[in-house]
Parts: structure tokens; C-alpha cells; sequence
């Protein structure tokens, strides 16, 4: 059974030979050609590419001139980059993995200038020089697509196809927690959404919503600790003009806005405890007062509470009222931790990803390996919230082609026991070794590489890799 085409994006002003391209096709690649960069936009828009060439005439002529120096390799290449960056920002993965086609000057000029490496290594997955052998383009181009698909394996298909109601997931405990919510959803009881920071119990309250016979009127929230504790019960039930110095007008509650659909009452546990009474009363009787007013105003809410602390202790230890507990225990919804949710936290990773890159020019386009190994053992102590400015973090401050553990901002010491693996342990102590042996050597690169018994050109990828930085590093030394 033959596997199904890959597409392949060419990008080039040069004349490429039709024997060349018939014979990538035979290798099951489906190539897509652009001559300029507005055609180089239009593919972007309408194909999902993996993997691209991009043949730097620029840089040929740069050769056939004799001018073979940093300044004007450099400046002949950031066009190249920036049509790059022009094909990330349409392209809907942001992460094809380019080759850039260059000149055999070239591409030594690019292997033995350590700041002239660097800046190819951050937007392009490797080069291949001119003329091209077929064999080696092949390889290449078959390593490229498997690492891009290795390296960031969902999609935003993927990531729409393994949500409900608005929320990612398709691990058990998700599973479990949308049953629970096309259930509750059906009901009219109030209903207590009890678990920890950053999992998401405002999308749960949300979905109950949005599901039930009431998602035609209004979804009112509030926050039980953002407001002192004499101000809630203004938020919560209203005021009557001239109430109190500066209620100069009628103020409508949030109870009285929620009218006919849903009151969610964020972090009900830090609710002040003489409010809960006025609360009890009102779940009581379903009527209201506001501040300053006699008349008793009949409401039709249906009341959705969510809390990150334990209510039951609250009440045994006299902090929450037994009877106001009850008046919202009625039904139940436990939102799970993401440490319970490893099968989802490399697709949430991946939305966030894209959604916080969408029309940024952002330099990373891919996670490395190792954050991947981290973002799955790490704890996540914060939940999904964390996990959320964590790639956002990571987004901002990368300073290559792919995120790194310190972009994380995420500890990944040995000593927290967030990396569990053989292979992140290995990694850990690979960098320690390569940061004691520049120190040792005083950031000699050769003296480093012999101690650590491997090759200089080897040494320096491991920097780039793990983001070691140094500023005594001779960028101008040849690699050998």
C-alpha cells in the first residue's frame, strides 16, 4: 500500500531541473513551487507544509562576485529569512522545517563562522549545497519531516477534534469530567465545582451554561475574594439610590443581571462569613434586596459555585456555613489537576502554542525534545494556567528555532524529581559536564571539547542545544 504524498514547498528564482523534481516526486513528495514571495504566501495560506527548500540566489551571486565575507553573507541571507518568517505567519503548523539550497563557498562560509551558524541554525533545520545531490536531498528531507512531525506531533485539527465544550482533552479524567457535565447540564440544582487553581472551573461553569435550558439568557460571574467585605453585597444584591455616601444612582446586582440564567460565583470559599447569610437567603427564598430598599424582587437564577479549597473542613473548622454548603452541594463536579492529565498536556501545549503565536513574528516555531520530556513529567502545580504562561514565556524570551527547558522558566533539576526519564536525566548531566568544562578551560572551546572527548563542531551544538551562553567564545575561530 503506498503511503500518501507529502507535501514539499520549493521557494526559488532559480531554473531547477525537471529531472530533479520528477525525481523527489518519486519518493512520494508532492511539490508545490513558488518563484516569488507573494506566491511563497499564497501556498502558505492554502497547504499545510512540514518541510521546505528555499535556494538562495542571492547568496550564489554573492559568490560568483567574490565577495565572500560575513558582512555581505549575512546581509544576503536576511532576505531569505524574513520570506521565512513572511511563510511562518500564514502557514497554519508556523514550523516548517527549511533547508536553504546554497553554494559550496556558502555553505563552508556557514560551517565555519560560529555567528554565521548560529544565524542559519535559528531559522532554517540544516543546508545543502549546489549542485544538489539527490541522495543527500532525500535524506535530509526525510529527516526534516520526521523530526517536525517527532517534535510537534498535533495539529489544530487535532486539538479542535479532542475537545468539548470549548475544553481540550481526551484523557480519562476529561473524559469523565464532559460526562459529568452533559448531566449536570440537564438539571436545574445548584451545583458546586470544587478543584485546584488553573484547572479550568470557569469553562466547566460555562459549559453547564451553555448546555442547559437557560443558555438563552445571561452567564453573570463574580469573584467571591476580589471585593472587600463591604462592598460584596453591593456587587452581589445592588443599591438603591442614596444607600450610602456616593451611591448617586440605581445600582442593578449581580443576581438581578444573572435574571433567568446562570449566577457563577467564583471562589465561593473566600466568601466573607457574614455574607453567607445574605447569600442563604437569597438561595432560601429566591428573592432579594437591594441596599437601601424595601421591596423584596423575586429572581429565577440558577446558581453554579466554584471553590479551590476544601469547604467541608472549612465548615468543621467554622470558616464556611454548614447550611449555605448545603445549598450548594446539591450536585457535584471535581475538576481534575493536569499532573492527572498526561495524555492531554502536550495538546493543550501545542494550542497555546499556536494560539499565542498566530501573526507574531516570533523566532522559536517548535519545541525541542527535552522541553516536551519536561512539559510531560513536570508537576504543574499551578494547572493549566501555568502551563498557559509557561509557553507564552517560552514564546517571548527563545532565542532560537526551538523552545528550551529555560525558556520554560520550569526548574528541571535533578533534585525535584520533575524528570523522570533515562534520557532527561542524561540530558541534565550532559549540560552540567559541557558548563563545568568551559569553566575549567575558561571558555576554550578546543581545550573544552578534548576534555569532554568529543569534537569542537559537536561541543558547539550542545551549547546551542542546551542554550549555554558565553561571551568569550572566539566567534571567528574555525570549527574543525
Amino acid at each position: 500500500m503506498n503511503r500518501p504524498k507529502r507535501k514539499l514547498l520549493i521557494f526559488s528564482k532559480l531554473n531547477l531541473e525537471n529531472e530533479l523534481l520528477e525525481h523527489i516526486e518519486k519518493f512520494d513528495w508532492e511539490i508545490h513551487s513558488a518563484n516569488t514571495q507573494e506566491e511563497l504566501i499564497d501556498l502558505s495560506k492554502k497547504h499545510l507544509f512540514k518541510v521546505g527548500i528555499i535556494f538562495s540566489d542571492t547568496l550564489n551571486q554573492v559568490i560568483d562576485s567574490k565577495q565572500i565575507n560575513l558582512d555581505s553573507m549575512l546581509v544576503s541571507s536576511i532576505d531569505q529569512f524574513e520570506i521565512i518568517k513572511s511563510s511562518r505567519q500564514f502557514n497554519t503548523s508556523r514550523s516548517i522545517n527549511w533547508i536553504l539550497g546554497v553554494s559550496p563557498e556558502c555553505a563552508s562560509l556557514i560551517n565555519t563562522d560560529l555567528e554565521t551558524l548560529k544565524h542559519v541554525a535559528e531559522y532554517c533545520y540544516g543546508c545543502i549545497p549546489l549542485p544538489i545531490d539527490t541522495v543527500n536531498l532525500l535524506i535530509i528531507l526525510e529527516n526534516a519531516y520526521g523530526m517536525r512531525g517527532s517534535l510537534y506531533p498535533f495539529t489544530n485539527n487535532q486539538c479542535s477534534n479532542n475537545s468539548q465544550f470549548g475544553i481540550i482533552g481526551n484523557s480519562e479524567p476529561m473524559n469523565l469530567l464532559f460526562n459529568q457535565i452533559k448531566k449536570v447540564a440537564r438539571e436545574d440544582y445548584s451545583v458546586l465545582i470544587e478543584g485546584e487553581t488553573g484547572t479550568g472551573k470557569e469553562l466547566v461553569a460555562n459549559a453547564i451554561h451553555n448546555n442547559s435550558y437557560r443558555y438563552e439568557f445571561p452567564f453573570v460571574a463574580i469573584n467571591c475574594g476580589a471585593f472587600p467585605t463591604e462592598l460584596i453585597q453591593a456587587e452581589l444584591f445592588g443599591y438603591e439610590k442614596g444607600a450610602f455616601t456616593g451611591a448617586n444612582q440605581r445600582k442593578i446586582g449581580r443576581i438581578e443581571q444573572a435574571q433567568g440564567g446562570t449566577l457563577f460565583l467564583d471562589e465561593i470559599g473566600d466568601l466573607p462569613y457574614k455574607q453567607q447569610i445574605n447569600l442563604l437567603r437569597f438561595l432560601e427564598d429566591k428573592t432579594i434586596t437591594r441596599i437601601g430598599g424595601s421591596e423584596k424582587i423575586a429572581t429565577d437564577v440558577r446558581v453554579v459555585a466554584a471553590t479551590h479549597v476544601d469547604l467541608k473542613l472549612a465548615v468543621d473548622n467554622k470558616k464556611f456555613r454548614e447550611d449555605l454548603y448545603y445549598r450548594l452541594h446539591v450536585l457535584e463536579i471535581k475538576t481534575p489537576a493536569l499532573r492527572h492529565r498526561e495524555n492531554d498536556i502536550c495538546l493543550l501545549a501545542n494550542h497555546f502554542f499556536n494560539l499565542y503565536s498566530l501573526n507574531k513574528n516570533y523566532i522559536a516555531i517548535e519545541f525541542d525534545k527535552y522541553s516536551i520530556q519536561l512539559l510531560n513529567h513536570y508537576h504543574w502545580p499551578g494547572n493549566v494556567r501555568q502551563l498557559m504562561n509557561s509557553i507564552r514565556r517560552g514564546l517571548v524570551v527563545s532565542d532560537s528555532r526551538k523552545i528550551t527547558p529555560t525558556d520554560l522558566g520550569i526548574e528541571w533539576d535533578c533534585d525535584n524529581h520533575q524528570v523522570q526519564t533515562l534520557e532527561g536525566a542524561r540530558s541534565i548531566a550532559e549540560r552540567e559536564s559541557i558548563i563545568a568544562a568551559l569553566r575549567f578551560t575558561n571558555n576554550n572551546m578546543s581545550r573544552a571539547a578534548e576534555l569532554l572527548g568529543i569534537s569542537r563542531v559537536s561541543l558547539y551544538r550542545l551549547t546551542l542545544k542546551y542554550m549555554i551562553k558565553s561571551n568569550n567564545i572566539e566567534a571567528s575561530a574555525q570549527i574543525i
